[in-house]
């Protein structure tokens, strides 16, 4: 039994502790070393909290290791040094962060020239990180009398770590009232604008992303924290900075001075997108925005698009004339002109900006003819399934806005009121692109996109094109604003007329057909057998109300489930039996067994033959039959017979779902 076995052990710790001369190294040797310490091990945390102990274990996390040790264990001593030092431990808390001397020697880690060892920055960051959130008071004041501080953390922007402890200032400082000291003394040490200085397109690139992955995590922190707060108090400083109109134009300056780089590009873009985010992206937000339009919306402050409109023609510039990539390898053969990072930004850029609902942005997009030359890219590039989304996302918001012209634009903050009819000019602003779409829809058809497809394959923007179909179609039907989209349609000649009418009436609705069935044809494919006499459920033809009726009729049959009336108390003595056949009870008599001894274990076969599904039956178990054959296949080995098993399951005793 379990007390046949001593789980009682020992650590070696207290036995080197109890020892005169011991070491720190010699307890950092020990596996269970970081265990003991979590453990509240009285003895251990007296020995490390010692001076000469933490004086060691900073200077282990803060100094290189001698470069002449093994590479495999070089690192060893110092991660477990910053493991013991963060471990959330009451007694080393107090003694690093009260001991001025400590926090010294942690600070003068800061002040060596860059680069610094990433991983020994990240011992840095982690430990001062733990300070900030349990010594709060005391780091924060020995940090705010450092004056280059901001500097020197800065300085090395290029190393992640560094990143996170901007971060954790931001994020871990409790509570509110000196949480907002902190926040006024790092907008003091302009540190938003430091930051976007850093996205100049001469910058390091290195230093570029951590900039611009900080002021985006910045701005979601600020704003998620903001709604999170109970009472309104004063407003987040560095948030009013980030989406100040002054500081979004020095962005976009930095962006764009001097040599456009894709890195340049691609970072500030990012940060942009993080200011204008009203809803979720990718997915997500395109079934927003069908299914919710602008009720789902969050406010996006003015300044920041009157800030962008001005350099919407830059954008245009980068779409037409992209950073120089070279060609790449891609599994459909070699592209010679990639669509790039850039040019894929600047498409998401704009189906935020569309999101907006900002009349100005709309007109401006349209007087350079944006989305004409994003409708070209979703053609040339038709396997970037990235770029055929944002364009996607582009055309619904287009056409959605104009379904909801009864809101006062609920998209922006701060921004001088507008007609009811604001939406409906934009559908006016786009009023050519929606014929141009109209034009290009109705000369498609399902089968010349499949003799376009090199080697047959159906092309890999079909079913992007097959949704925006729908949504014009949808846009047709219903909504505030199908009479003027319909109007658009009336002023196209008549041939024009027809294949539209073609196209929808035809083309789009067996694709749509075939979208919803195919599906369904699989399951018959792997259903259907030449010996099973069963109907298949699912016609092969089926229209999409249909299958929404076929599901809905499905799901009714199972929820009957909940009609069957289990007598647990009726059945509780063939349970017990069951159950006694099953167990063998411990036999304490037996001492020299050994319960860890893998035993053979033969289950009776019990199957009660029965249809699966049966409206009204009800379950009993009164009676248990055992069968004399299994529903695997063969019947149980008699005595003395060879094996039977062929390791094939026959399903011949199970019963269809009833239709």
């Amino acid at each position: 039994m379990f007390w046949k076995f001593d789980l009682n052990n020992t650590s070696h710790i207290d036995q080197l502790l109890d020892r005169e001369g011991v070491t720190l190294r010699e307890l950092m040797e020990e596996e269970d070393v970081l265990q003991e310490c979590k453990a509240q091990n009285r003895k251990l945390l007296l020995f490390l909290s010692k001076d000469h102990c933490m004086q060691e274990l900073v200077t282990l996390i803060t100094e290189e290791p001698p470069a002449d040790l093994e590479e495999k264990t070089r690192f060893k001593f110092p991660n477990i040094a910053c493991e013991l030092l963060t471990s959330d431990v009451a007694l080393i808390n107090d003694k690093l962060g009260g001991d001025e001397s400590l926090l010294e020697k942690l600070y003068h880690f800061l002040e060596q020239e860059p680069p610094l060892n990433p991983l020994l920055a990240s011992f840095f960051s982690k430990t001062i990180g733990n300070l900030i959130a349990r010594k709060t008071d005391q780091v924060i004041s020995f940090l705010r009398k450092k004056h280059n501080f901001i500097s020197l953390v800065l300085n090395h922007i290029d190393a992640s770590a560094m990143m996170d402890l901007l971060l954790r200032l931001i994020s871990c400082v409790e509570p509110a009232l000196l949480r907002m000291e902190v926040l006024n003394w790092l907008n003091e040490e302009r540190l938003i604008q430091r930051l976007t200085e850093l996205m100049h397109t001469g910058r390091d690139e290195e230093r570029q992303s951590n900039a611009s992955q900080t002021l985006c995590d910045i701005i979601r922190l600020s704003r998620d924290q903001a709604n999170q707060l109970s009472e309104v108090t004063e407003p987040d400083p560095l948030l009013t900075v980030l989406e100040s109109q002054e500081n979004v134009s020095e962005l976009l300056k930095n962006m764009f001075e001097g040599e456009r780089t894709e890195a340049s590009v691609v970072n500030g873009t990012q940060v942009l997108l993080t200011l204008l985010e009203s809803r979720r992206s990718g997915l997500e937000g395109l079934m927003d925005l069908y299914s919710q339009g602008f009720e789902r919306s969050y406010t996006v402050n003015s300044s920041i698009l009157r800030a962008i409109e001005p350099h919407l023609k830059d954008f245009q510039q980068l779409l037409l004339n992209p950073p120089t990539r070279s060609a790449i390898l891609t599994t459909v053969g070699v592209l010679e002109q990639p669509l790039g990072s850039a040019r894929l930004h600047v498409a998401r850029l704009v189906a935020s900006l569309l999101q907006t609902c900002d009349l100005s942005i709309c007109q401006e997009i349209c007087r350079l003819n944006t989305m004409d030359l994003l409708l070209d890219l979703f053609f040339k590039y038709t396997w970037n399934n990235f770029l055929h989304l944002q364009v996607e996302l582009c055309v619904a918001s287009i056409l959605n806005h104009s379904a909801h012209s009864d809101h006062q634009n609920p998209g922006l903050q701060n921004h001088e009121e507008r007609p009811a009819t604001a939406h409906l000019d934009i559908l006016c602003c786009f009023s050519m692109f929606v014929v141009c779409l109209f034009l290009l829809l109705a000369d498609c058809s399902f089968s010349t996109f499949i003799s376009r497809a090199e080697g047959g394959r159906r092309r890999g923007n079909m079913g992007h094109l097959t949704r925006i179909a729908n949504t014009v179609v949808q846009n047709l039907e219903k909504g505030l604003a199908h009479s003027q989209i319909n109007d658009l349609i009336k002023e196209l000649p008549e041939d024009c007329r027809g294949r539209w009418e073609g196209f929808v009436g035809e083309t789009l609705r067996e694709t749509n057909r075939r979208n919803t069935v195919d599906l369904v044809s699989t399951h018959n494919l792997h259903s259907s057998s030449e010996d099973d006499d069963m109907e298949s459920p699912f016609p092969n033809d089926l229209s999409i109300q249909q299958v929404r009726n076929l599901f809905i009729s499905c799901s009714a049959a199972f929820d009957r489930i909940a009609e069957i009336n289990f007598n647990i108390d009726a059945n509780a003595a063939a349970f017990e039996a069951c159950c006694k056949e099953r167990i063998q009870q411990f036999d304490d008599c037996e001492e020299e067994e050994d319960i860890w001894d893998e035993k053979e274990i033969n289950y009776a076969t019990q199957i009660k033959s029965r249809s699966r599904y049966n409206p009204g039956w009800t379950a009993s178990f009164s009676e248990t039959e055992v069968s004399s054959s299994s529903a695997w296949g063969g019947s149980p080995q008699q005595e003395g017979e060879g094996p039977q098993d062929t390791n094939w399951a026959s399903f011949t005793e199970f019963q269809p779902f009833s239709r």
